[in-house]
């Protein structure tokens, strides 16, 4: 291949048109695949396949053009195309009833020569190669899927296409073709097309994503974005919103007294309605513009309604609100830790509760559990590939991955314990900082009487030292492992018991906000919360990183009505490297959840750091406080400021729900005052203004100045103002009517 060829774009269709008789089937697709692995996801009937075979020569194309690697191949003949090195997987798999899976992967390998061999197949598909005897018809799907795929990998393409590879197969078979696609785009060999309707494959294996709606490439969307938004995959997809939607024509049943049958209760809250499709969408189909989908959708519902959702939800935290019986999780190593988790898992059943086994060792050993280890491996991107190797290292954090994917999925889960040493307290540690706070969880380790920051993290999980190695049963370790177990079951019972009586008194109580303060913020902090806590419960976190981090937890868990983050100073030791940094997920429970929130730029003017000759080198020489003989304050400067600023207000651009981000011109905490030694107009200035640059102001994100220092009574007294225009007088309605 020469250079020209070799730099040129895998993929490049311009302006394809295809007709199916009067029908305008595609519609002036463009679309380029430079490298790797591309998805194109849509709608049935909005035209994927018919791409795939345009580019292959299977449908006659009437206008526009497809290049490959530059050279055109539009209107060449199928066998033509595949010779220059095209491979295709069509969907339904097309595979010969009467040839053996060998025959077939014989036929195929002759036609180009490569890195792909029938052997390399048999040791990429292990299970090919124990039934290479057997006819295409003897097979399962899974497996004709598998044999599919190889017998295009094995014409070596440069370029490979793929229609819908997931369709119709069992979920360990999709984690299989995932990770294969996964594997091909780090390999860099051959690039990738991909056409699929399962959501969670196509943005797994492609950074970006294309959505197909009538003939047309209507977008092109990061598949982070898409995988993360729901509401988006119901505006552009329908994802799982067919159930839900009322169709914008009357559509009268057949018979005037036909009964409307009954529904399933929508979930109150806000909700967008989009119909992007009136009628159930066909090739024939004229398209609907966005705008026009946009333009019509409506809402229903309001933010006192909203408010009063999330109220519920806080008292009723997620794992309580699903239906099943509650379980408690035993979790460990099973091939090593074996003995001490079923003694475990024994107490605790026997004092009634129901228990789960869950496995997440590293080494692959089948053991006797609930959960097995490969199980939970299916969690994980690559799959057990990934979770399985010789590294431990790698395996570890892999696993523990995969366990906190698994544990995201739960519902019913009433406690967790788990037991061990540093090894099984980093498998289990991360899952059960998914679980909301309150929920009980408890790790008896080797490493408890140590720093345990690393595994508590911002939830509630309680570590208990296990005196000796857990290591077999002896006197010791069937002591603390049955206190543990016990404990755990107390928390357990004495939760479940309470519930009943939370509820009955759920309706007197006032929905939670979080309130983020630091010592030079307090006395603004003090005032907020003195003003609301007639109606509100006003939750203070300290912002020294993990105070952060377990409001923005809380909010995850749905346990906060809303947010006044009012100190944001852990943004200032996340860029300049201080002691109490927040992690680059912050303000990210608030962008997922969309409760209101109202902000502010408090403490921005210092990074924290320990005492004063732990002050890096390279900011010698700066305006230094010593906050006490352990914390040293270094004043920020009008160029941090600006950095601060376009992170914080990229941050705000990403959060759709209600927000109000005020910004105090006469300094940011009670050292940046007049007078006083952190006093910096300037570098205040480059802040303000830096956010103001960034942030795209809408009716629901706005910034707004006020001519006071953050501790000004006036100060507090507008942030008050804001946050009741936000969320209404809910809570002092609901006291009235009492």
């Amino acid at each position: 291949m020469n250079e020209v060829r070799r730099g040129a774009p895998a993929l490049e269709v311009k302006g394809l048109d295809v007709y199916y008789g009067h029908s305008h089937a595609l519609q002036g697709v463009d679309l380029t695949l430079e490298a790797g692995v591309f998805s194109v996801v849509g709608r049935n009937g909005m035209g994927k396949t018919t791409l795939c075979k345009a580019i292959m020569g299977l449908v006659p194309v009437s206008g526009g053009s497809v290049r490959i690697r530059g050279e055109d191949i539009t209107r060449r003949p199928p066998a033509h195309i595949a010779r220059l090195g095209v491979g295709y997987v069509p969907q339904g798999r097309r595979l010969w009833r009467s040839l053996s899976v060998d025959e077939h992967l014989q036929l195929a390998a002759g036609l180009r020569r490569g890195a792909w061999t029938v052997e390399r197949i048999y040791d990429t598909f292990p299970r090919l190669a124990e039934r290479k005897d057997n006819g295409g018809g003897q097979l399962s799907g899974g497996e004709q899927q598998m044999l599919a795929i190889s017998r295009a990998l094995l014409t070596n393409p440069q370029l490979l296409i793929m229609d819908e590879p997931t369709e119709g197969l069992a979920p360990v078979i999709v984690a299989q073709v995932e990770e294969m696609l996964l594997r091909l785009g780090e390999d860099g060999d051959m690039a990738v097309l991909v056409i699929e309707q399962n959501i969670g494959v196509a943005t797994a294996v492609s950074r970006n994503v294309a959505i197909m709606v009538n003939g047309r490439i209507n977008r092109i969307i990061d598949s982070v974005r898409l995988a993360a938004d729901r509401d988006l995959q119901q505006r552009l997809l329908g994802v799982g919103l067919h159930a839900e939607l009322e169709p914008d024509v009357d559509t009268a049943p057949a018979g005037a007294e036909a009964k409307t049958a009954p529904q399933a209760p929508r979930p109150a809250g806000p909700i967008r309605i989009y119909i992007s499709n009136p009628t159930p969408p066909t090739r024939w189909s004229q398209p609907v513009p966005i705008a026009r989908i946009e333009a019509a959708a409506r809402t229903l519902s309001t933010q006192v309604a909203r408010l009063d959702e999330t109220g519920r939800r806080k008292r009723e935290p997620v794992a309580a609100q699903t239906s099943g019986p509650p379980v408690v999780l035993v979790v460990g190593t099973l091939d090593t830790k074996g003995t001490e988790l079923r003694f475990i898992r024994d107490i605790i059943a026997g004092s009634g509760l129901r228990t789960r086994l869950v496995d997440v060792s590293t080494s692959g050993k089948h053991s006797t559990c609930d959960v097995s280890a490969q199980e939970i491996a299916l969690n994980r991107g690559r799959g057990g590939s990934a979770v399985f190797g010789p590294d431990r290292g790698v395996a570890v954090t892999a696993m523990a991955d995969a366990f906190a994917n698994w544990m995201r999925r739960q519902g019913n889960i009433a406690g967790a314990i788990s037991a061990g040493g540093s090894g099984a307290a980093s498998l289990a540690a991360p899952g059960m900082r998914t679980l909301p706070v309150g929920v009980p969880k408890l790790i008896i380790s080797s490493v408890a009487s140590g720093d345990v920051g690393p595994y508590v993290g911002a939830a509630d999980i309680t570590m208990m030292y296990s005196v000796t190695d857990v290591q077999g049963l002896n006197s010791i370790s069937r002591a603390v492992l049955a206190n543990g177990a016990n404990a755990l079951v107390g928390m357990v019972k004495a939760r479940l018991d309470q519930r009943e009586a939370q509820e009955r008194v759920a309706g007197a109580a006032l929905p939670s906000i979080g309130i983020t303060m630091f010592g030079v913020t307090t006395p603004a902090v003090q005032k907020i919360a003195a003003d609301l806590r007639d109606d509100f419960e006003c939750l203070v976190f300290h912002a020294t990183g993990v105070g952060g981090r377990s409001m923005e937890k809380l909010v995850d868990s749905g346990q906060l009505a809303g947010v006044i983050d009012l100190t944001t100073t852990e943004i200032c030791d996340l860029l300049m490297g201080g002691v109490f940094p927040a992690t680059e997920d912050r303000f990210g429970a608030v962008i997922r959840s969309r409760i209101p929130y109202v902000g502010s730029a408090g403490a921005l003017d210092m990074v924290n750091f320990g005492a004063p000759d732990t002050v890096p080198e390279r900011y010698r020489g700066r305006k230094f406080h010593v906050h006490n003989p352990q914390v040293t304050l270094m004043r920020t400067t009008a160029d941090e400021n600006e950095r601060m600023g376009r992170w914080i207000g990229e941050k705000l651009n990403q959060m759709d729900g209600p927000v109000r981000f005020f910004l105090p011109e006469g300094g940011v905490s009670a050292l940046d005052a007049a007078g006083q030694s952190f006093w910096d107009p300037e570098a205040d200035a480059a802040l303000f203004r830096a956010i103001e640059r960034t942030v795209r102001q809408t009716r629901n994100r706005q910034l707004i100045r006020v001519r006071k220092n953050i501790n000004d009574p006036e100060f507090a007294a507008t942030i008050v103002s804001a946050f009741r225009t936000l969320f209404g007088r809910t809570g002092a309605r609901r006291r009235l009517a009492r």
